[in-house]
């Protein structure tokens, strides 16, 4: 699924963010905990470097609790990461993380000065919300469409921690086309970019796999389908999203499940698990050496070609 997501403001973040981190003492990237994989930005770790980093787990009261440890797990292989879920409905969750910082950056602590912290995350992950939670106050503005924060700010805690505040930055191409789907799945990328019936296909193949008691629990099936339409046309015929005739509603009932699963109706559903990401990054290692070997044959040829005019 093609998706065209990185707007004026979000080049300028990066550049922003380039200039600002030598100055940085800790990353605390928010992510989906759904798609700890799929909303994770790759910029991230190349803008971070060797900076240590804490990983939030965001809108874990959404995910599958077995699911989200073997992410915090996972997460915690890596180097100088720290992976820790939350809710923002709990407010005492989040002002955990300026003690998870100290201990982090133990240094900086025992000489009295200001952690200097950045907090990144794509869109409508909840970002905002957390810095507000632990400023104690209304800074960052909040929203539910992706993209509400424009500009980076600086803000003082006044707990010894310093927060830069960037905009939600997406990497202009997602190279996984199942992240692409996960991220519309969840509501990191506006509706409007999206063919709804596409994403809740996606959605519901998936279901029909990992949580099918879930669903036909939510939805009153009592022979679960075998295919994504079929379940899209039963949760249309039991919702009554039918069109003159009494054709299914598509549209309607992919609206549905969609906003179903992104407010928790369905239950505790994560879209993504450690072993599928293992298996996908291998699957796009490959197709992006793949493409970049038929672009370097492409250039070889059209060298050839000019080198085989001059000398004619």
């Amino acid at each position: 699924m093609a998706i065209q997501w990185y707007p004026g403001h979000m080049h300028k973040a990066r550049k922003e963010i380039e200039e600002v981190m030598p100055q940085v003492d800790l990353v605390i990237e928010v992510l989906d905990a759904r798609i700890p994989y799929s909303s994770e930005n790759p910029m991230v770790q190349t803008l971070r470097g060797d900076k240590p980093c804490i990983k939030l787990l965001n809108k874990s009261d959404l995910a599958d609790p077995e699911t989200t440890q073997a992410w915090i797990e996972y997460l915690e292989q890596e180097q100088g990461v720290k992976a820790m879920a939350i809710t923002t409905l709990q407010a005492g969750q989040v002002k955990k993380i300026p003690d998870l910082c100290r201990k982090f950056v133990p240094s900086r602590d025992k000489i009295e000065k200001d952690i200097r912290t950045m907090i990144m995350g794509i869109p409508n992950v909840g970002k905002s919300t957390i810095i507000n939670t632990l400023a104690g106050r209304m800074i960052a503005k909040t929203g539910n469409e992706p993209a509400v924060t424009k500009t980076q700010q600086r803000i003082n805690l006044k707990n010894g921690i310093v927060l830069s505040d960037t905009p939600g930055i997406l990497w202009p191409k997602v190279d996984n086309d199942k992240s692409s789907y996960r991220l519309a799945v969840t509501g990191a990328i506006k509706d409007t970019a999206m063919e709804y019936e596409d994403v809740a296909m996606f959605a519901a193949e998936y279901f029909l796999t990992a949580y099918p008691e879930a669903i036909a629990e939510r939805y009153k099936i009592k022979q679960m389908p075998d295919t994504d339409i079929e379940l899209l046309e039963a949760i249309g015929r039991n919702r009554g999203a039918l069109r003159p005739g009494g054709r299914i509603d598509l549209h309607k009932a992919s609206e549905v499940l969609l906003h179903d699963f992104r407010a928790g109706r369905i239950g505790q559903l994560s879209l993504e698990t450690p072993e599928m990401a293992e298996i996908e990054k291998i699957e796009v290692a490959r197709l992006l050496a793949e493409k970049q070997a038929k672009e370097e044959a492409r250039k070889e040829q059209e060298r050839l070609k000019r080198s085989g005019k001059r000398f004619s």
